[in-house]
């Protein structure tokens, strides 16, 4: 399978492109002009791009791809809306490349609080981190939004804290809705999950959310 990667350079991005293509994938990874990104691999092809922001730059990075994984977001609560922006333009472009599946990460507190939800995460941690990056998660509202009324065949991912602990592949998921008593996940692990509902049909048009 031919899967495009935006955000390729990120903490969740770059585990992306290293699982697919350790499980025999091609894979296109797009990246800024500026990056100094240089990995290398006879299935890897580098797109280099001065932005996101233009759908039709984005469109030669779709040619032949089954899927298009984004870990585009925003580095800092200063950067502006960088997830629905740059997610606008690769719907876009998607849908000239007449590319259907999209996976998407987004973040934990835009789902709904679970019945069951601990004390800690209900009263504290959630409401916390809401007021401390209302900007951030107010630019993934604005993409899950454009996702959700797209026209493709979408997965919203929504991980709660994240690490750079090791790939583990074991993980609770909730689909449809939001893990309870969850406060971290991998990067590595929520690269996983992403690649993994590519091919997953109780996926599709769906947001799905994972932790420890």
């Amino acid at each position: 399978m031919k899967i495009t990667v935006f955000g390729a350079t990120g903490g969740i991005g770059g585990h992306v492109v290293e699982q697919a293509l350790t499980a025999g994938h091609k894979v296109v990874a797009v990246v800024r002009e500026s990056s100094t990104y240089d990995v290398r691999h006879p299935s890897l092809e580098v797109l280099r791009v001065p932005g996101l922001e233009e759908a039709e730059l984005l469109r030669p990075a779709l040619d032949g791809s089954a899927a298009v994984v984004s870990g585009v977001g925003a580095r800092s609560r200063k950067a502006g809306p960088v997830a629905s922006t740059s997610t606008r333009s690769i719907l876009a472009a998607m849908a000239a490349a007449g590319v259907d599946r999209f996976v998407a990460v987004s973040a934990i507190p835009l789902g709904p609080v679970p019945p069951d939800e601990s004390f800690l995460n209900r009263r504290v941690v959630l409401p916390m981190i809401n007021a401390f990056a209302a900007d951030v998660y107010a630019d993934l509202r604005v993409m899950e939004a454009d996702i959700m009324s797209s026209s493709t065949e979408w997965t919203i991912v929504r991980p709660p804290k994240l690490t750079n602990k090791p790939l583990t592949g074991k993980y609770r998921v909730s689909v449809g809705d939001t893990v309870p008593r969850t406060y971290s996940i991998s990067r590595a692990d929520v690269a996983h999950l992403m690649l993994a509902a590519i091919d997953d049909p109780a996926m599709i048009n769906q947001p799905v959310s994972a932790g420890y």
